[in-house]
């Protein structure tokens, strides 16, 4: 099963992990932009990466 992880590289935290069967990569950027934009403002990087889960 395929999920697409938001981590923070600043915190070093997995912030949230998506099923990519549910949720696809517009959906995933709009719940950073609504979501996770205090770590955004405060200047924190943010990555979405593919994580698989066996």
């Amino acid at each position: 099963m395929e999920f697409r992880e938001v981590y923070c590289n600043n915190c070093k935290k997995i912030l949230g992990r998506f099923n990519s069967k549910f949720y696809t990569e517009e959906k995933i950027e709009g719940l950073l932009k609504i979501e996770y934009s205090i770590h955004v403002k405060k200047g924190h990087q943010i990555f979405v990466r593919k994580f698989e889960k066996i």
